[in-house]
């Protein structure tokens, strides 16, 4: 008996919102019901069917709306494409007018949290000349040399070295 490995992919989204307040009340069921509905709106039945095989809200943080979708490799285009249809999402008794941004699409998790780690230092680096003081410029300048890029950077060299002895 043989195993098949399942191909996964992990969309990485951001969640925007008008009131960044109203982030605290996300959650993965929330974002799960939303998406499913979405799907369904746009692509039917079949096209929910087919999207529901191994769906899962990995990964949700409501302080900063970063959301990690894991879903099949032959049907995250179904996903993908519905997610411009969501304008809200219904949490804990309340509607949230929102967006999905899909910032990047992976075959693990490990690749988007890489991907993750360079868009937040770009934002940060982005956010630095627009600072009005300089106790604002030292806290972007904390929050750039914060980053575990440092990590990630000494994580490729080693998978780089372990290609070469293949």
């Amino acid at each position: 008996m043989s195993m098949v490995r399942l191909k996964a992919r992990y969309l990485l989204c951001e969640i925007g919102v008008s009131e960044p307040a109203s982030l605290q009340l996300l959650d993965e069921r929330a974002v799960y019901t939303a998406v499913k509905a979405a799907v369904c709106r746009a692509h039917g039945d079949y096209g929910a069917a087919l999207s529901s095989i191994s769906f899962a809200v990995k990964y949700v943080n409501a302080h900063t709306g970063v959301v990690f979708l894991r879903c099949r490799k032959r049907y995250y285009r179904l996903i993908w494409s519905a997610l411009a249809f969501i304008t809200s999402l219904d949490s804990r008794g309340k509607k949230i007018p929102c967006f999905f941004n899909c910032l990047h699409v992976g075959g693990t998790i490990r690749t988007c949290q890489k991907f993750l780690i360079r868009y937040n230092t770009e934002q940060l680096h982005r956010m630095l000349p627009r600072c009005r003081n300089e106790a604002e410029r030292l806290e972007v300048q904390k929050a750039v040399r914060s980053c575990s890029l440092k990590c990630t950077r000494r994580e490729e060299e080693e998978e780089d070295e372990w290609d070469e002895d293949k």
